[in-house]
This record gives structure tokens, sequence and C-alpha cells, in this order.
């Protein structure tokens, strides 16, 4: 499933600065994001608060994988 949320104007054009210094596109960057906040943010947390459970076994913030 795909979900496309629109940006607020601040976040797109921060989204762009950051696309422009990493010389790719705003969709990629914003992949590259999601790949990177895994290692930044406290997995228990994100955890403790997750409503999707069926994707544990593949969640990056699940670190017993």
């Amino acid at each position: 499933m795909a979900y496309t949320p629109e940006l607020s104007r601040i976040h797109s054009r921060t989204l762009k600065r950051i696309a422009w210094a990493t010389g790719k596109p705003m969709t990629r960057t914003l992949e590259l994001i999601f790949d990177w906040l895994p290692d930044r943010m406290d997995e228990v947390k994100v955890c403790s608060h997750c409503r999707d459970r069926e994707f544990c076994n593949e969640c990056p913030f699940n670190k017993e994988v």
C-alpha cells in the first residue's frame, strides 16, 4: 500500500533542500530519511506505540529480527 501524504510548504521546501544536498530526487530522499530514522529513534518507544503487529518481522525498528 502506497501512501502519498501532502507535505506542508515548509516541509516540502526542507525536503527539497535535503534532496538537492544528496543529489537525489525528493521521493528517493524521503526513502533515505526513513531508512536513516530507525537507527536514531528509540525502538522500544516506537514498538510500544505501534498499532500494526502484522509487520513486526519486517519492521526496521524491530532489532530482534
